[in-house]
């Protein structure tokens, strides 16, 4: 089906210091000590991991980075934090605190500059854009861009957004439905087929599993990468059952030691 390994990445959405999970955006539960989801992720299989402090872009403020520094201790894969990455300075904090990679949205679609910049500071590997989308009709491509962690519509169309980001050499998109947040009804799959189809990076399925099935589809329509919260969160799937089945449907998977 495909040559390229996918990769299982929990993403740890953080507030005040605790790992939540919303439905929508909104709708916050506690999930638990973002140390001890790092390291209980890792010894699961996980391949990577994304932390998000979902409320530091609206709050005005930057990433806590003593969380940063506690979950790089505890991880033994690679990475990524978002959320208040508002600029080069606020980035390579949180890579010196221990990230390996950074992920910037609402900040680099306000000034698209950031995104060649943190390229140049930091190299292509080590940043990703996310795009956070809602469906829109008004829209050419049906998807409209949200920022400021969903609050607020942009009047831009997604998939042209993601053009733009992949043309800057961006090696991986983030995607993340509002529709499908934390619903458990399975990924925005047409959001995925069409940026799939409209750039060179990796896109990041995000937004909406609830089971084993939809992991499949999301790869089927063109993620190489699985983002999932709640699911993982709250016990719904098991890293190591997940790739047990994805191997099963003839999709490439990191096993444990690879």
């Amino acid at each position: 089906m495909m040559n390229q390994s996918i990769r299982i990445m929990p993403c740890l959405d953080m507030l005040n210091g605790r790992v939540v999970k919303g439905v929508h955006f909104v709708d916050i539960a506690d999930a638990g000590d973002p140390v001890e989801c790092a390291r209980a992720y890792c010894a699961a299989g996980a391949d990577e991991l994304a932390l998000l402090d979902i409320t530091a872009t609206v709050e005005g403020r930057a990433t806590m980075l003593d969380v940063v520094r506690r979950v790089a201790d505890a991880a033994t894969v690679a990475f990524t934090v978002g959320g208040g990455v508002s600029d080069v300075n606020s980035a390579e904090q949180i890579l010196a605190a221990g990230a390996d990679k950074v992920s910037t949205s609402s900040a680099a679609f306000r000034k698209p500059e950031l995104i060649p910049d943190m390229v140049k500071a930091f190299g292509a590997d080590r940043v990703t854009v996310a795009i956070d989308v809602d469906q829109n009709p008004a829209m050419a491509s049906g998807y409209e861009v949200y920022i400021d962690g969903g609050r607020t519509a942009t009047g831009a169309d997604a998939i042209e957004w993601a053009k733009r980001v992949d043309g800057y050499g961006i090696p991986v998109i983030l995607p993340t439905s509002k529709a499908g947040d934390g619903a458990r009804t399975g990924y925005d799959l047409p959001v995925i087929r069409a940026m799939r189809q409209a750039v060179s990076a990796e896109i990041v399925a995000s937004g909406g599993a609830g089971n084993k099935a939809h992991f499949y589809e999301a790869v089927d329509a063109g993620a190489t990468i699985l983002l999932a919260a709640s699911v993982f969160h709250f016990g719904l799937v098991d890293i190591g059952e997940l790739k047990a089945y994805l191997q099963k449907q003839g999709v490439p998977v990191n096993r444990a030691g690879d």
